[in-house]
């Protein structure tokens, strides 16, 4: 099969774009996909949880904007992770240098899309998590992606960073005649809040065309799948979070199929 890209993207912190990204992993890798987790975001949530301490790292995300790397020195800032399906590109803090230090040059933000096609034949699915700032990081985590996944938590003030997500990713395209492929993901339902059911309802009367049908629930599975460091589907496999995920990863392969 092909390289599928997606990004898991907000601009809005707390929305739960990690899990998300963990989650569907997980779940790709059980179904005997190659799966290769790019950690773009400086906070190094996604290395974490895989058990990975980012201080101690010679090799990271950041050198694939420091310099021009090769195949084989791209292949070789992997980490592996406990499940064999799963390989890990790890951030660290010197990502938060990057906008600083680079955002003016030219020619930056198809950085880490090149870098993701000298490793396109190792890997089914790249997943990309990324920072809630708008900054070099971001745009490239947009611009190498086939589709983004766009987490958003059922609350109303949860609703105004999504907004300010989609107006990125207009302003990103321009005149570009090929359009960002999105999907709006709910997260944190909870049906017994008047908050949660009104918010979602917003969402499917704004985004009718661009979000999924399904919610994922509050459940606590999903934190306690962190502080094992383990995939939810892994730590509990048939739990309200994981049975979320895994239509959510059915619906995205119909929209990726079409």
């Amino acid at each position: 099969m092909l390289l599928i890209v997606w990004t898991v993207a907000n601009q809005k912190g707390g929305v739960g774009k990690t899990t998300t990204t963990i989650s569907i992993a997980g779940i790709l890798a059980e179904q005997g996909h190659r799966v290769l987790l790019v950690d773009t975001d400086p906070h190094a949530s996604l290395s974490y949880y895989f058990g990975i301490e980012s201080e101690d790292l010679d090799l990271s995300v950041y050198e694939l904007f420091s310099q021009v790397s090769s195949r084989e020195q791209i292949l070789q800032t992997l980490c592996p992770t406990k499940y064999p399906n799963i390989d890990i590109l790890p951030a660290t803090m010197g990502l938060a240098t990057l906008d600083r230090s680079m955002g003016a040059k030219g020619g930056m933000g198809l950085v880490l899309k090149k870098a993701m096609q000298k490793v396109a034949d190792c890997y089914d699915y790249i997943l990309i998590d990324c920072p809630p700032v708008l900054g070099v990081l971001m745009v490239n985590a947009l611009a190498a992606a086939d589709r983004i996944i766009i987490p958003v938590q059922t609350e109303f003030l949860a609703l105004k960073g999504l907004d300010r997500m989609i107006k990125t990713m207009e302003l990103m395209q321009g005149e570009q005649t090929e359009k960002f492929q999105y999907t709006i993901v709910p997260t944190m339902f909870d049906k017994r809040t008047k908050a949660s059911i009104l918010a979602f309802k917003k969402l499917q009367e704004i985004y009718t065309n661009k979000i999924w049908p399904g919610v994922v629930p509050v459940d606590t599975n999903l934190r306690n799948a962190s502080s094992a460091q383990q995939v939810p589907s892994d730590f509990a496999p048939i739990s309200r979070g994981t049975l979320a995920y895994k239509s959510l990863l059915s619906f995205l392969k119909k929209q990726q199929a079409k």
